[in-house]
């Protein structure tokens, strides 16, 4: 990554999911399957989609937050047969949080996954990922815990071969990443992020009814042609 890239920043999530999908398209990944984290990774997702003419799915995962500094993730849940809990211990204990705190919260937040899947997918069926190339998008990485969990749920469907595509994120963090997945393509990794948003002209936060319209216009597993 050049110090000049670094320092660019993407018009909007269109401009950064067109980078991405043309840098995933080279690498002629096999039988792929893009799976985007909203709302802020679908915009991105879908243009990864459609370069790569994959079908594209959502990964719903939630962060937990410590109860007096929300954006600081103690944990993320994310949904399935059997929902997955990752938890930074490191700041379970700076910050004191009891795990009767993170239980409940998972609880209540799988509750929200539920709303926002029939919300976003309506009858929509998961498109399956066992034996495929699973990339999992978003718009940026900051600590990594809310991607670790989405990483760590998608392994127990069998893909065979996962691969993190973001267009911006922590040297440090997408370090810790790698452990989690068989290749990352990341367009832009700076020591330091300060926020995502620092890297988009345009960092708005979506809305439901805009994640609704993109994913109506999403390639499916019936659209696509055979990779």
């Amino acid at each position: 990554m050049s110090e000049e890239l670094a320092r660019t920043p993407f018009a909007d999530r269109v401009e950064a999911g067109r980078q991405l999908g043309a840098r995933l398209a080279a690498l002629k990944l096999p039988h792929p399957v893009v799976l985007a984290l909203p709302r802020g990774g679908v915009p991105v997702g879908l243009e990864v989609a459609r370069a790569l003419d994959a079908p594209l799915d959502l990964l719903l995962v939630r962060k937990i937050g410590v109860p007096w500094q929300p954006e600081l993730a103690v944990a993320a849940v994310m949904d399935g047969a059997e929902p997955v809990v990752v938890v930074e211990r490191h700041v379970q204990a700076e910050a004191g949080v009891k795990e009767e705190y993170i239980s409940e919260r998972a609880r209540q937040e799988l509750a929200e996954i539920e709303r926002r899947r029939r919300s976003y997918l309506a009858d929509r069926a998961p498109v399956a990922v066992a034996g495929r190339t699973a990339i999992v998008v978003d718009d940026g990485i900051a600590t990594g815990t809310t991607m670790r969990a989405a990483l760590k749920g998608l392994r127990r469907r069998n893909p065979a071969r996962l691969v993190l595509a973001v267009p911006v994120a922590p040297f440090d963090t997408i370090d810790e990443l790698r452990k989690e997945v068989d290749a990352v393509v990341c367009l832009a990794q700076p020591s330091f992020l300060g926020a995502i948003g620092y890297f988009y002209r345009d960092f708005h936060q979506l809305s439901d009814d805009e994640v609704i319209t993109l994913m109506r216009q999403a390639p499916t597993a019936e659209s696509t042609v055979a990779q």
